[in-house]
């Protein structure tokens, strides 16, 4: 029977399926982040302070709903479409990626938000990035509170959707599920905490635009979230016995892990 956990083999680091795996997660978050990141400065742009409410809310909840499922969608059946830090941890908690590939998958992640930070930057003449932040009047045990609720959903949504071996048909329609909670979450934490549900989202913009207030909460609060979601799913939902350590896209034989 094959271990729930592993850290990885040492030809893993190398294996061809790794490095595209890697790549995909690299590629996928640039997409997702440059074009919601980009949605709020192009809002900013076009508009100014004149966009605001609930009219500049349901924009970029839409443009993070669309960039998402487009994410997801194009790097699934490669990397298992994770697209965010915290995923990557319920995954991890629930002994369906190898610590390895988890680290892996975490540096892309990273890597690729920093890159469509950058290169949005450059592109809109020097425009700083805008990130997510905590709403003034809210506090930060609030936030914090808000981004663990937020960032549980989204996560129990990749496990019944994605990863849960008895998914069924409902594994084609899981870019598309977990975009509709992204979105939905967004309308309902932008206004308190930002909704970020994802490190990455959080990092790649404050590093460029160099605002790290509250900047713990973006990490803190998803991650908790997300290893309750994979806990409870893995352990009372699924209670499977056979994880897949390298990724939820592909098993391994028993003799692989």
């Amino acid at each position: 029977m094959p271990r729930r956990y592993a850290f990885g083999q040492p030809e893993e680091a190398t294996h061809p399926d790794s490095v595209k795996a890697t790549l995909s997660e690299f590629l996928s978050t640039f997409i997702f982040v440059f074009a919601g990141e980009g949605s709020i400065l192009a809002l900013d742009k076009m508009y100014g302070d004149s966009v605001l409410g609930a009219s500049r809310l349901l924009l970029i909840a839409l443009a993070h709903a669309l960039s998402l499922f487009a994410a997801v969608a194009s790097s699934m059946n490669v990397s298992g479409g994770h697209v965010n830090p915290a995923v990557t941890l319920g995954a991890l908690v629930g002994g369906r990626v190898s610590v390895l590939r988890a680290i892996y998958y975490w540096i892309a992640q990273l890597l690729g938000a920093i890159l469509a930070s950058v290169l949005l930057r450059l592109a809109t003449d020097g425009m700083r990035p805008v990130g997510v932040s905590v709403a003034a009047g809210v506090g930060g045990l609030s936030a914090l509170l808000m981004e663990i609720i937020l960032t549980f959903g989204l996560v129990y949504t990749v496990f019944a959707t994605a990863i849960d071996p008895k998914r069924g048909s409902l594994g084609t329609i899981a870019p598309l599920a977990i975009a509709f909670i992204f979105g939905a979450n967004v309308l309902v934490g932008g206004p308190f905490s930002g909704a970020s549900m994802n490190p990455a989202r959080a990092f790649g913009p404050a590093l460029l635009g160099w605002r790290w207030r509250d900047h713990w909460i973006y990490w803190l609060g998803p991650f908790i979230g997300a290893a309750l979601s994979g806990l409870i799913y893995e352990f009372g939902i699924i209670q499977s016995e056979a994880p897949l350590h390298t990724g939820h896209h592909q098993p391994l034989a028993p003799e692989d892990y």
